[in-house]
């Protein structure tokens, strides 16, 4: 029985989807701004309020969150945050921070699939997906992908990898030249290797190592860690 329960545990660490709701906490955020964000990259931060400037890098954050690809009531059922009364997906969250902070277009990746909102039916339906190595059909693409050098990209992690809609998105997209910076939202298991999976997938892309992770118990209070990991990578 021990051994079971032992199991069992690790296997809820294998997969980060949903959970409970959570306020996100209506504090004062860090004075980051588009500009400010960008304080080591020297005199382009102040270059970066001009979006005609052809020398500041060109930010595309891109996320997938399983509240925004459900079949039930994201509110009571999916892993989301509460924002002044709007439900947002975990991964959304963090990519509108990071939008927020280096003036970056949000893009997010919906599919065709509409995934159970619950946490166990989801727990088993990604697993299944990953076994049989599927690629969900998308329905929202980038049409302008030229226009951007940066490609911030979010996900949960879902049995220790990508959810198999970004399989899909990098199998859509050759994001040769440019810049992969990866974050994600999980339950325990960080990472879980994917910014080298993503590297494998994308090989002629310049890929992040110290990707941003954040545990979904912490995801709504997230905003500081999220501008110092900005900081430290130079954005």
């Amino acid at each position: 029985m021990k051994r079971l329960l032992t199991l069992f545990l690790a296997s809820a660490l294998l997969f980060c989807a949903c959970g409970r709701s959570a306020e996100i906490p209506q504090t004062t955020r860090p004075a980051n701004t588009a500009a400010n964000a960008s304080a080591g990259a020297g005199e382009n931060a102040a270059e970066n309020d001009n979006a005609a400037d052809t020398d500041s890098p060109r930010i595309l954050v891109a996320y997938f969150a399983v509240a925004e690809n459900s079949e039930v009531d994201a509110v009571s059922s999916a892993s989301v945050l509460m924002e002044n009364g709007t439900a947002k997906g975990m991964s959304q969250y963090v990519a509108e921070c990071i939008a927020e902070m280096t003036g970056g277009d949000l893009f997010s990746i919906r599919t065709e699939t509409k995934y159970p909102g619950s946490y166990n039916p989801l727990a088993d339906y990604a697993k299944r997906e990953q076994d049989n190595d599927e690629r969900p059909v998308l329905t929202t693409h980038i049409d302008n992908l030229d226009d951007y050098d940066i490609i911030f990209v979010g996900y949960p992690i879902w049995w220790y990898t990508l959810p198999m809609a970004l399989f899909s998105f990098f199998d859509e997209y050759d994001f040769t030249g440019k810049t992969i910076i990866p974050f994600d939202t999980h339950y325990g298991s960080g990472r879980g290797g994917t910014p080298g999976v993503i590297a494998e997938l994308e090989p002629g892309a310049a890929v992040e190592k110290n990707s941003f992770a954040v545990n979904q118990t912490k995801a709504a209070d997230c905003w500081q860690d999220v501008a110092d990991w900005l900081k430290e990578i130079g954005y």
